[in-house]
């Protein structure tokens, strides 16, 4: 087998293997994008846990077959970067956020769950709290009521020792 075959077949199976895990994929349009704004969006979005990738057309298509990413097949068409993450909220913020940086930088459509979703709803998506944000507030919600609980609690022995406090400053007096 050819090099040039076989370093194809490991992308297509790299990024087969990118979309079987992950749970949201966008395609954006980079055409006019210079390396080092690529840079920075790579590294912001290594940091997200998002991985952007640029394949050629042919080889992407090739691996979403038989992933929840299938439905994009047609849209991989023009210099396309792909984003792909676990945590949809991550993925769309990763690529909105910088698409608001870069003029030329243009999310085009993204998937989920086997379905496309428009470039409108990956912002509005984008605009979603954050998995940790979320996690926050339920353990806040959670925890309030044994906090309210404790709280009240305490309050007895407490009022019992300033009670004695006061009677015993009556006293001395």
């Amino acid at each position: 087998m050819n090099e040039n075959l076989a370093r194809k077949n490991q992308i297509v199976e790299e990024v087969h293997k990118e979309f079987s895990t992950a749970s949201f994929a966008a395609l954006a349009q980079y055409r006019g994008v210079d390396v080092s704004n690529m840079s920075s969006l790579r590294r912001n979005a290594r940091e997200a846990n998002v991985r952007v990738r640029i394949v050629k057309n042919t080889l992407a298509r090739r691996a979403a077959e038989n992933t929840d990413f299938e439905c994009l097949t047609d849209h991989f068409v023009g210099p396309v970067a792909i984003a792909s993450s676990q945590d949809v909220v991550a993925g769309a913020k990763t690529v909105v956020d910088f698409a608001k940086d870069a003029a030329d930088f243009e999310v085009r459509i993204g998937a989920m769950n086997g379905q496309l979703v428009s470039a409108e709803q990956v912002s509005e998506i984008a605009r979603l709290p954050s998995r940790e944000e979320l996690l926050g507030k339920l353990v806040g919600t959670l925890s309030a009521p044994i906090q309210k609980l404790l709280g009240t609690l305490n309050e007895v022995p407490s009022k019992f020792v300033r009670t004695l406090a006061a009677v015993s400053d009556a006293k001395t007096e």
